[in-house]
């Protein structure tokens, strides 16, 4: 077969054969994109006389899969992707690596572009590279630090909840409490248990760090990321008495993937190109990594944990109160990082002498952060993604049995809220513990201290602990409130109206000044009295009915439209709290646009505001500026509301359908030249 490149245009081969392409279209935030730049290929392919195969990788999963005669077959490979896409299978093919955005607005474009587009070798590219400045989903995207960030976070959960509970059901069954902490007889059923576990937390911070490596630099990065991450982890490597902890890993799961970015950049030999992703990039930035983390990096952790040592050791005689808060914010820093470490150790080191007051204030502060953040999950669910709360259970139970890390992925997730309610949290369980003069007779912490007796003055030990935790909960809900609240802000009142262009009258407002302060329950109520509208064909498994149809906005702005419509859905009855599903569509919006191209924009919000899915469509005449990929104005509105529960089918399912069919121009130009309600109607049956 030949190549693209020996085409000599149009949609034939030069041996005159049909030109044959395949495709993979991915967006990291969702799966409109990935449908829209699936369906543009698919046309643009059609018009040109080519014949194409698309693979879509959305949320809801890889569809339309290639398989080994697709690939074999094909003449070239384009991937429209803002997220990682394997092309080890495209190997010895031409592969075009671009963004989303170019695979909407510039399908013809690319299917010229692959002919020419450079072989794929046997291994990856890199995460970073080749995007052809593709914008992702349009908007503020997140950034590939973030998603790098996320990346390495998702990966170590398991280890962390795995090796917490090992260790926390072994030390509860099989442990008691010596003078040298929590004892395990060797060779025993629970020691074994207990050895598993600790395996488990000594991977998690290799793991963190050889993720976020992975998700900057891609395969070549995970050695020398996970390396590093363990380097970091060891202080023994860097005459440190503590490693770096998790802090350290992130810190060299960066300096890896960025590494290996710049390494790739470095133009060398053909000869050497096939051996530069499996041999001498990883050889080269393991080392370089390595020794810059022992000999530069490692010093100033060694140093640090030194000084604090014995800063601390000049404190003994100071203020127990003010002892106790500033152990409790260096226990909560790092959760096994050098700060910690050091405050654990100082206290400690005071058992032999006789001094248990100070190891009890570090032990009053070693639950804290695990407790409050599992407690933060429970008080306020809908903050949390499922995994969140899920881990936020298993960090509960960790925090009884003084496991601290386990509140680690969620400072990963979100270092610049959780720290700080982490450490204000420990401060007060430490300040409460130290002037209430509690003792620890053994080198560990938690409730489970108390329950085995090695605490002197436990209900002031178990006060402190609930202090603590309190505080650290409602304070990391707060902060992750008032940061989603931002987004909100200034959001001027508007009136909502029900059937308007019904052709039944003057539209009636039953939600103005909702965003001015009415109450929300107050708000459904006065829209649930409106008059129902007459019975009209079931569009979108009857989420979409006449009541959530509005002919023409009066918004004239995203964060007032995202309002208004909400108020209309609120109309069905469906929605328990407006302005919390405003508050969700708006932060779904932060993470890149729903403005689709087209005229088109899809806000959407998966959140227990709403008792069941609800769908609604309205337009703006005059066109809404939403940071669409094409610059164009929203005019075509849908906006869907799911409760959690439905978030992993029925959302994805509504998302996809709608994506799809508002690629069809005609069916765009039905809408919006639809004269009334029922029109519209009439025009989404199609839909169903």
């Amino acid at each position: 077969m030949t190549t693209p490149a020996d085409s000599p245009g149009g949609g034939t081969t030069s041996g005159g054969e049909r030109l044959k392409l395949v495709a993979v279209t991915a967006c990291p935030t969702g799966i409109a994109h990935t449908y829209m730049a699936a369906e543009k290929l698919q046309q643009a392919a059609s018009r040109l006389g080519v014949d194409m195969k698309v693979e879509t990788q959305g949320s809801i999963g890889a569809e339309n899969v290639l398989d080994d005669n697709d690939v074999r077959e094909a003449d070239g490979v384009i991937i429209a992707a803002d997220k990682e896409v394997d092309r080890e299978r495209f190997a010895g093919k031409r592969v075009l690596s671009t963004g989303v955005a170019d695979g909407i607005h510039r399908p013809e474009e690319l299917i010229e572009r692959v002919r020419s587009a450079p072989v794929q070798t046997g291994a990856t590219a890199g995460a970073a590279d080749g995007r052809g400045g593709g914008k992702g989903g349009g908007g503020k995207e997140r950034s590939l630090a973030y998603k790098a960030l996320m990346n390495g976070v998702s990966y170590m959960i398991p280890f962390v909840v795995v090796g917490g509970l090992l260790i926390a059901v072994s030390l509860a069954l099989g442990g008691h409490a010596t003078a040298e902490g929590y004892v395990i007889p060797e060779g025993t059923f629970w020691a074994h248990v207990n050895a598993l576990g600790g395996i488990g937390f000594q991977l998690m911070i290799p793991i963190l760090s050889g993720y976020i490596a992975y998700a900057i630099g891609d395969r070549p990065a995970l050695v020398p990321g996970m390396i590093g991450g363990f380097i970091a982890n060891t202080g023994a490597l860097y005459d440190s008495k503590a490693g770096a902890g998790f802090i350290g890993a992130i810190v060299t799961g960066f300096l890896a993937g960025y590494l290996v970015l710049w390494i790739k950049k470095v133009k060398v030999p053909k000869v050497v190109q096939p051996i530069m992703p499996i041999i001498v990039i990883p050889i080269v930035a393991t080392t370089a990594l390595g020794l810059v983390f022992i000999y530069v990096i490692g010093k100033p952790v060694s140093w640090v944990f030194e000084n604090l040592t014995s800063w601390l050791s000049g404190m003994t005689g100071s203020s127990a109160v003010l002892l106790g808060a500033i152990l409790g914010l260096m226990i909560a820093f790092d959760m096994g990082g050098p700060v910690n470490k050091t405050a654990f150790l100082f206290g400690t080191g005071l058992i032999a002498s006789g001094n248990h007051a100070v190891m009890g204030m570090c032990a009053a502060a070693i639950p804290v952060m695990p407790l409050g953040q599992g407690l933060a999950t429970l008080l306020r669910r809908k903050l949390y993604s499922d995994q969140e709360r899920e881990t936020g259970m298993a960090a509960l139970f960790m925090g009884m049995f003084g496991i601290s890390e386990g509140a680690i992925p969620f400072a990963a997730a979100r270092p610049a809220v959780v720290i700080p309610a982490n450490m204000l949290g420990g401060a007060v369980a430490g300040a409460i513990a130290g002037v209430a003069g509690v003792g620890d007779h053994v080198p560990h912490g938690g409730p489970v201290v108390a329950a085995l007796g090695a605490i002197s003055g436990w209900a002031w030990f178990l006060i402190a602990i609930a202090a603590g935790t309190v505080v650290t909960a409602l304070t990391t809900n707060a902060l992750i409130d008032l940061r989603a609240r931002r987004a909100v802000a200034a959001v001027a009142p508007v009136a909502v109206t029900i059937g308007a262009g019904a052709g039944a009258g003057a539209p009636e407002p039953v939600l103005a000044g909702v965003a001015a302060g009415t109450g929300t329950a107050a708000a459904v109520a006065m829209a649930t009295t409106a008059t129902a509208p007459a019975p009209a064909p079931e569009v979108l498994s009857g989420y979409l009915t006449a009541g959530t149809v509005k002919t023409e906005l009066a918004s004239d702005s995203k964060e007032a439209a995202i309002r208004e419509m909400a108020g209309m859905l609120a109309a069905t009855g469906n929605v328990r709290d407006v302005d919390e599903l405003v508050r969700v569509a708006l932060a779904r919006e932060a993470q890149g646009t729903t403005g689709l191209g087209e005229s088109i924009a899809i806000p959407h919000a998966k959140t227990d505001a709403v008792s069941r899915p609800t769908v609604g469509f309205a337009r703006s005449g005059a066109g809404i500026e939403w940071g669409s990929l094409d610059g164009t104005k929203a005019r075509l509105l849908f906006m869907i509301a799911v409760p959690e529960a439905a978030a992993g089918d029925e959302h994805l399912r509504i998302l996809a359908l709608l994506s799809r069919k508002l690629m069809d121009e005609e069916f765009r130009e039905r809408l919006g030249a639809a004269p009334d309600t029922r029109a519209v109607l009439e025009v989404l049956r199609d839909l169903r």
